[in-house]
């Protein structure tokens, strides 16, 4: 039996559960979806972009879905301590692919700005939603994203409306919890007006050892001159798959910072596409993934240029050890009338063993003629030359070899735009580099 035959099975039978425990707006585009997924299924590796990841494979075991959104029995602001110094956050939860909404800081929030459960927030302002929700992550073209879309019930939804900046950074943690194998769904919609600006760190964490698979649709829409920077942190564990799609829409004069992370997983697939739609747009891409044992990383993405004067910065590093791998595949398209963008492509990785794997793909294609377009990637090891004169000076091979690798990612570290932040990382980085767990003192989920 095909793969996708249990999870088809599966919605014909409970359509009208996963839709009664969720909203129209979110039930609108469902049957589309569904139909969608039932004509592409799952990606596998004989298509290019998913040349390094079967899908496919991935979601054939039997995992356990809440569609009757039965209650989880956690309070994630008891257990979740988060410790970062001198960073004052917003913080919100996810538990498993529903926003927790018994307890909410008492934080105040600018007028007009909306936060909470996309399926609470699609009920109360339908019109509002409806008009962004599924707009840019199109079921037809990614069996991922129709996947999503047809079992998605709820999710976390930020709205800043025009000109409106909010000073405090929010944080959403994505909690995984469950007692046995086990799927969720989530959707993440962020919308900012124009002159809006905001930021967002998004951390995930798994509280249980079974085996997890998450898929999440991320929609961000930037208006014109608005600001918006998004941190994403994975510190799961090695018996997590997941599947990130993130689709970005950026208006003339916006700025936008996306900046992922992989601090500690199992398999993680994320896919970022942007399109700079306005003039004078600038994004800057970057990403950092550490890994070892059997974990696997794959980057796949994609910067539109639609419009002229546009500039994308995009800087992905891994750092693979034991038997890892990592693939990234990136590609900056400049569209005919594209003129004078600015794009600089770069990939550097480091397999510290010659059991580690690393494959890239950086792709340019160029249809205007007055740009300034580079590229590049590279694949190498610990220079020895280096361990052997840090050696001569003192230092042991294994605080060497940790310091090369440290210096190696912190240029991507020193892109965020959060100070508090960018010291914390820091520091978990170089605990990760040493073999121990990501611990946020007093947190009961990072055991």
């Amino acid at each position: 039996m095909k793969v996708e035959q249990q999870y088809i099975d599966l919605f014909s039978q409970c359509e009208a559960m996963i839709c009664r425990h969720s909203t129209e707006v979110m039930n609108a585009p469902r049957a589309q979806a569904f139909a969608d997924f039932e004509s592409l299924g799952f990606p596998t590796p004989k298509e290019e972009k998913y040349k390094y990841t079967d899908a496919a494979k991935l979601f054939a075991p039997d995992y356990g879905l809440n569609l009757n959104r039965l209650d989880i029995p956690v309070n994630p602001y008891e257990v979740f301590k988060c410790d970062v110094p001198n960073m004052s956050t917003a913080l919100y939860f996810v538990v498993n692919d529903a926003f927790y909404g018994k307890a909410l800081p008492k934080t105040h929030l600018p007028e007009g700005v909306l936060l909470g459960s996309l399926k609470d927030l699609a009920t109360e302002h339908p019109e509002l939603v409806k008009k962004y929700y599924g707009k840019l992550a199109d079921t037809s073209k990614d069996g991922i994203t129709a996947f999503n879309t047809t079992f998605a019930q709820d999710g976390f939804m930020l709205y800043v409306p025009k000109g409106v900046v909010v000073d405090k950074p929010i944080q959403l943690v994505n909690i995984l919890r469950a007692d046995v194998d086990f799927m969720v769904n989530r959707r993440v919609l962020v919308v900012l007006e124009d002159g809006a600006q905001a930021r967002m760190l998004v951390c995930d964490h798994a509280m249980d050892d079974v085996n997890f698979l998450s898929t999440q649709v991320v929609e961000v829409f930037v208006g014109e001159n608005a600001v918006f920077d998004f941190y994403e942190l994975e510190e799961t564990h090695n018996s997590t798959i997941r599947f990130s799609n993130m689709y970005v829409h950026q208006e003339a004069s916006s700025n936008v910072l996306l900046n992922g992370m992989t601090l500690h997983n199992g398999t993680t697939r994320n896919t970022t596409e942007v399109t700079l739609n306005g003039r004078g747009a600038e994004i800057n891409l970057c990403g950092m993934a550490i890994a070892d044992k059997n974990e696997h990383v794959d980057n796949h993405t994609v910067i539109d240029h639609k419009a002229s004067d546009c500039t994308s910065n995009e800087l992905f590093k891994y750092v693979l050890d034991d038997q890892s791998v990592g693939a990234f595949s990136g590609l900056v398209l400049v569209r005919p009338g594209a003129q004078r963008t600015a794009s600089q492509q770069t990939n550097r990785n480091l397999c510290a063993t010659r059991e580690a794997r690393m494959y890239t793909q950086p792709q340019l294609e160029i249809y205007a003629d007055d740009v300034k377009c580079s590229h590049g990637a590279t694949v190498g090891q610990l220079d020895d030359k280096a361990l052997f004169y840090m050696q001569q000076r003192g230092i042991s091979y294994k605080e060497a070899r940790l310091l090369l690798m440290f210096a190696f990612v912190n240029e991507v570290i020193d892109t965020i735009r959060m100070d508090a932040l960018k010291d914390r990382l820091h520091l978990l980085v170089e605990k990760r580099f040493r073999g121990e767990l990501n611990k946020c003192q007093g947190c009961a989920i990072c055991k």
